[in-house]
């Protein structure tokens, strides 16, 4: 189902393609930022709900919206400095999270009107053309988007993205959830299983120090369920950092679910696989209610993604695309209950 979701400043429409698998999930996509604006799911009783921290208007994601629900891109997380070298030239991009650059820039992907490629009741495909210098970055790079509802109530993510020259990529969703429900109190109770040895501790501006460290004996280990607020208030150096959780984990090799979270109260089980190596754990440290009307810990994301600053980090796993190499990710959202 297609219908209008308002207008930009520039009076270019914007639309809201509602993904339906006739069963327990129902998925609304904007075409503004390629963004998840609701994810409906029953509880352990059959009660839907909408788990994805959102904007009701175009008007609020343009002011108030902490990427809720966005595309990122076309680089993901952090890049140090907003500078990166690439076959011996180096890029300045914006530092628009001083001193860094975060999320694309100033007008990165989650800012941007997608084009709608392919949509039916189950499916909906956005592609987006970013010239060459957007933002800073080399090359015209085409990239897709295809969201999916499946019979088994799975959200499948599966982005694709072209170059014509060298440069870097890092696509992901920034989607917040909260498994009781949007505004329903806070997700410091939710239990969080995540498949990850090891961890990127950050410096004071949260970007990696540089080789991954063990979890065992901190924090950092969601390798047994735990809950969300078990530890987040201890002295650990880089939960100070981040006030709270705000750092990759380094997913273990091998397939299968590779993050798991639970919502007791609700019963909402909701199970992340995907073919990235790791993923950004936030925990909604810094919302704010005036400015985006959530909260602290209204909603908790799990990034899946290449690691930050990777461009400036050879010895991690490569973001950088050629011509004639095609980029491509999947990361699928599983929803179930107890």
């Amino acid at each position: 189902m297609r219908e209008s979701f308002g207008h930009l400043p520039s009076g270019e429409p914007v639309e809201r393609h509602v993904l339906d698998n006739g069963g327990g999930l129902r998925v609304g996509v904007l075409t503004y930022g390629a963004i998840i604006q609701s994810i409906e799911v029953p509880d352990s009783r059959g009660t839907r709900a909408n788990v994805a921290l959102h904007c009701d208007t175009i008007e609020d994601y343009l002011t108030r919206s902490r990427y809720f629900g966005a595309l990122v891109g076309r680089y993901g997380n952090r890049i140090a400095g907003g500078r990166f070298t690439l076959d011996g030239v180096t890029y300045t991009l914006a530092r628009n999270q001083e001193p860094n650059h975060l999320h694309g820039g100033e007008q990165g992907f989650d800012k941007r009107l997608w084009s709608v490629h392919e949509a039916d009741d189950v499916t909906l495909t956005l592609s987006y053309t970013s010239p060459d210098g957007e933002e800073g970055y080399p090359g015209t790079l085409t990239a897709t988007v295809t969201y999916e509802v499946t019979p088994q109530d799975e959200l499948r993510i599966t982005y694709a993205a072209t170059t014509d020259a060298p440069t870097v990529v890092n696509l992901t969703n920034h989607s917040y959830f909260n498994l009781a429900g949007a505004g329903h109190g806070d997700i410091l109770g939710h239990v969080v299983m995540l498949d990850a040895d090891a961890y990127l501790p950050v410096d004071e501006n949260k970007i990696p120090l540089g080789d991954p460290a063990q979890v065992s004996g901190t924090p950092f280990d969601f390798t047994i369920p735990t809950a969300v607020g078990a530890r987040i208030d201890e002295k650990h150096p880089q939960l100070i950092i981040g006030g709270g959780y705000d750092h990759c984990w380094v997913f273990n090799e091998g397939d299968g679910v590779k993050a798991r979270v639970v919502d007791g109260g609700s019963g909402r089980v909701m199970e992340v696989l995907t073919s990235e190596p790791g993923v950004q754990f936030y925990t909604g440290n810094s919302l704010d209610p005036e400015a985006s009307g959530y909260g602290p810990h209204a909603g908790l994301c799990l990034e899946t993604q290449h690691f930050p600053d990777s461009p400036n980090h050879p010895d991690y796993p490569t973001t950088v695309l050629r011509p004639g190499e095609t980029y491509q990710s999947t990361t699928i959202y599983r929803f179930t209950t107890l």
